[in-house]
């Protein structure tokens, strides 16, 4: 199965959170079979829980016999950061894990100055270690993303959750993304992103983006799209046209895309790829995961355990 760079480590694993909610061992074992596959080069960083990092050595330490290389891990450290020091410290003392990421979030009443001086002082014990802000969705949101511009930093955006006021409309996310895209912040998407395309979750009624919307988005933003422009490709729902569009990208315009949007959060690997094949923008393999053969009614799919 061949993966195109649109699509490389655009999946990061985030089987832990809601709504999937995997048990720790069997989601370990999940993760690490995704990278041993014909579609790995789709897989990002296993995405890990600060408070739970307790439980990780068990688990690493039942990995099976003769398994080679260490579980990639992309941080998440719910209390800001300042309980970024003890974590790191946490797990420097687990075997078997390696961080590649840290994503932030930024506590009520923390400035944006003293967010940034807090970021540089993380990012001097921990180089290498790519650092994403969670940034709020409040009157901070502006300060903080002018403050990221310039930076080693990049940004991370919720994009739902399990109420329907954890997803941000058309015209919030469109007005995000073009903030990104035009000052060279680099960003990554997390929750809310069920489906390849945008749709309307039968069950809860929830309007929730498409990942492959977010795409496009930042490449029309990067191009000088409006923001009402950027919200109407974040609202189509035809699958089919939104990755035609991708699909028919140069390659010098997929570069500057993936620098731009890195990664989005899933709870499932198997069913973006699943959409992905449907679409036609994966290859469909004997060893992969059954998928449709058509174009994918994004309308009547069950919304099933992805963040």
């Amino acid at each position: 199965m061949t993966i195109s760079p649109l699509l490389a480590g655009l999946c990061d694993d985030a089987a832990l959170f809601p709504p999937g909610n995997a048990p720790m061992d069997a989601a370990v074992p999940a993760h690490l079979a995704h990278e041993r596959s014909d579609h790995a080069a789709l897989v990002g960083p296993f995405v890990f829980p600060a408070p739970r990092l307790g439980e990780l050595p068990s688990i690493l330490g039942e990995k099976a016999a003769g398994q080679d290389g260490e579980l990639a891990l992309s941080l998440t450290v719910p209390g800001g950061t300042d309980a970024v020091p003890a974590a790191l410290e946490q797990l420097r003392a687990i075997d078997g894990a390696k961080l590649v990421a840290m994503e932030i979030a930024v506590p009520e009443g923390q400035s944006a100055a003293a967010l940034l001086a807090a970021l540089d002082e993380i990012a001097a014990i921990a180089p290498g270690v790519d650092i994403f802000v969670e940034v709020p969705r409040d009157d901070r949101r502006a300060e903080i993303l002018a403050g990221l511009a310039g930076t080693q930093y990049a940004a991370k955006f919720r994009t739902g959750g399990v109420v329907a006021t954890a997803y941000p409309d058309e015209a919030e996310l469109a007005a995000a993304i073009r903030t990104v895209a035009t000052s060279g912040v680099r960003f990554k998407a997390t929750a809310g992103l069920h489906h390849a395309v945008r749709n309307t979750d039968p069950d809860t009624g929830f309007e929730q983006h498409g990942f492959l919307n977010v795409m496009l988005a930042t490449h029309r933003a990067a191009a000088g799209a409006s923001v009402e422009e950027i919200a109407a490709t974040l609202a189509e729902r035809d699958g089919a046209r939104v990755a035609a569009d991708l699909d028919g990208l140069s390659a010098e315009d997929v570069d500057a895309l993936r620098a731009r949007f890195l990664s989005f959060g899933t709870c499932s690997i198997s069913d973006p790829l699943t959409e992905l094949v449907g679409l036609g923008l994966v290859p469909q393999s004997s060893t992969g995961p059954s998928a449709p053969t058509g174009p994918v009614d994004f309308t009547s799919i069950d919304e099933g355990p992805l963040a």
